[in-house]
């Protein structure tokens, strides 16, 4: 019996349980051409415990996923290792053990490879399409090189909402129905109201401890008991990104640092890793879920709106002990600022070198990359940065009318570099 067989009668017989894997869609999702999302794994999916798959010999089916695994290595085909993930919980298990994070495969497979950090040896390609009219941003990931003509698959969406004192978007895994209520939101991004200080909320609990950001009064009638009542769960602010002020008004490109709260600096380190990675998404409360309906002054005036120098200060950690610096050190934060253009006489333009993955100039184009951090003994001229803090973890830029690509690699995730690139869409009144 030959190795397609086996996943042509796999996928028969699982019935409606396959057909969910192949073309899934979560509750109050319908797809479009290109929205199958990396989300076919869901905690509702029915489970088939007492099928003629879930007593395979474990050495088989270790090796039909394994070979599974090194055929179906690009989408759409990868859709058949999600399959096989949803047949139960052994071929899960499988499936967890065999299949990679993205940082070592550099493959996007399931939906929390959405929040684990990129590929070290490479970069995930992906693309952003605005739409003005619904002030929404998708985002793609790029199956072809040719950005233009593809569909691409889809991963996050984000939603522009325009606050008396700030600018949210809330990111989440559903397509079509963006916001807070919904089951699928992953987080959020929150300015200030010149555009030029943002912070990134996430829903996961980060290693280090993020303080949670005090909710508004939450209408009791909404209240309910939580989901999982063992994981905390609410928004953790993870970064922050900054954009310098431009005082004398010239025009030339914009400056702007990101503090990593989740990301240590030594990330960067040899044998460095990101602590804390998840390996499942946490479910939501449905208190969160509600939070966002709640209309209380409180709210309104809630400390996470807060954008003094002071509620900067805190979340980066404040002041501390002599005692501590040595955990300091090792617990510092990774900064990320962009790449300085340089000035083309010929073109009379700000120029970076983006590879040929941007094509058009904008003020919104950039590159990231590691900053010197004179506390842990910034390089000196005879000893030069090391190779990991050169290269680019994150560009941005644009190829066509509301259409942009993204290219992150470790140690961002694709959740974190997103909401990054959202920051460069906001208006920024004293910035430019």
């Amino acid at each position: 019996m030959s190795f397609r067989s086996i996943v042509r009668d796999l996928r028969d017989g699982i019935g409606s349980l396959s057909r969910r894997g192949f073309e899934v869609r979560l509750s109050g999702h319908h797809r479009g051409k290109s929205q199958g999302a990396v989300h076919e794994v869901h905690d509702h999916t029915v489970v088939i415990q007492s099928s003629c798959w879930a007593s395979l010999p474990p050495e088989l089916l270790r090796d039909v996923i394994k070979r599974l695994e090194d055929s179906e290595s690009t989408w759409p085909s990868r859709k058949n290792v999600v399959a096989c993930a949803a047949v139960c919980r052994s071929w899960r298990e499988m499936c967890k053990e065999i299949v990679r994070s993205p940082e070592f495969c550099g493959k996007l497979t399931f939906p929390v490879s959405l929040k684990q950090p990129g590929p070290r040896d490479g970069t995930i390609q992906c693309f952003i399409k605005r739409d003005k009219s619904t002030l929404t941003y998708h985002l793609y990931l790029c199956l072809s090189s040719a950005v233009l003509v593809e569909n691409g698959k889809f991963l996050l969406s984000a939603k522009r909402t325009r606050r008396t004192t700030c600018t949210e978007y809330i990111i989440s895994m559903d397509a079509d129905n963006i916001s807070r209520s919904n089951n699928t939101y992953i987080g959020k991004l929150r300015s200030n109201f010149l555009g030029t200080k943002f912070l990134i909320y996430d829903t996961q609990p980060p290693h280090n401890g993020a303080a949670l950001s005090q909710p508004g009064k939450t209408s009791r009638r909404f209240y309910s008991k939580k989901v999982s009542p063992k994981v905390p769960s609410g928004s953790y602010v993870i970064a922050q990104v900054t954009y310098e002020l431009n005082v004398l008004g010239t025009r030339g490109p914009r400056r702007m640092h990101c503090i990593m709260h989740s990301i240590p600096a030594s990330a960067l380190d040899a044998g460095g890793t990101v602590p804390g990675q998840p390996d499942h998404l946490l479910p939501r409360s449905m208190d969160d879920s509600f939070r966002s309906m709640s209309f209380s002054k409180s709210s309104i005036m809630d400390r996470s709106m807060d954008f003094s120098s002071s509620r900067f200060s805190e979340i980066a950690g404040g002041p501390r002990g002599i005692g501590d610096e040595e955990d300091e050190a090792q617990e510092r934060p990774l900064i990320l600022r962009n790449k300085a253009p340089r000035w083309h006489e010929q073109l009379q333009c700000w120029c970076l070198n983006f590879r040929g993955r941007v094509t058009v100039a904008s003020v919104k184009n950039f590159q990231l990359i590691a900053a010197t951090q004179p506390a842990a003994g910034a390089p000196t001229p005879s000893q030069p940065a090391p190779p990991e803090h050169d290269k680019i973890l994150l560009q941005f830029g644009k190829v066509a009318k509301d259409m942009f690509t993204m290219d992150y690699r470790y140690p961002l995730s694709a959740f974190q570099a997103f909401a990054i690139c959202l920051s460069s869409f906001d208006t920024k009144l004293a910035c430019e």
